[in-house]
């Protein structure tokens, strides 16, 4: 069998308010989800002495969570290094976890659902002890 130019460029009509209700939900609850997170990294870092809109600005919330870990300021260059990107978060995040006080199944969740442990973190009663 083949296929015509009329059969390709053929549109499907219909209702298509159901797919945009959907569309619209799955929207609104990321910018919920995200909002949270960045909350509670913004709350995380006020908590470390440092200044909360860090949370929002692109590399040097890297560095303030750098040097919240206690790591040098180096460390940054192997956030960009394949394969080592993908160790490195999770050492600094445990790193972190512990300056709040919290074992390293926590930072492992901070690595993996920042989401979720971020505003537990910094909404909690988690305290920083600094180094």
């Amino acid at each position: 069998m083949l296929l015509d130019s009329t059969t390709l460029l053929a549109q499907v009509e219909g209702d298509a308010g159901g797919a945009g209700a959907a569309g619209g939900i799955i929207l609104f609850v990321y910018l919920v989800i995200a909002v949270l997170a960045i909350a509670g990294i913004w709350k995380t870092f006020a908590k470390a002495g440092k200044p909360g809109w860090a949370a929002i600005i692109p590399i040097y919330n890297v560095i303030v969570l750098l040097e919240i870990a206690g790591r040098p300021l180096w460390w940054i260059i192997l956030f960009f290094i394949p394969f080592v990107n993908i160790i490195v978060p999770f050492i600094v995040m445990i790193d972190i976890a512990a300056k709040f006080g919290k074992g390293a199944g926590f930072g492992i969740g901070l690595a993996l659902l920042g989401f979720i442990f971020f505003p537990i973190l910094g909404f909690g009663d988690a305290r920083y002890q600094g180094t």
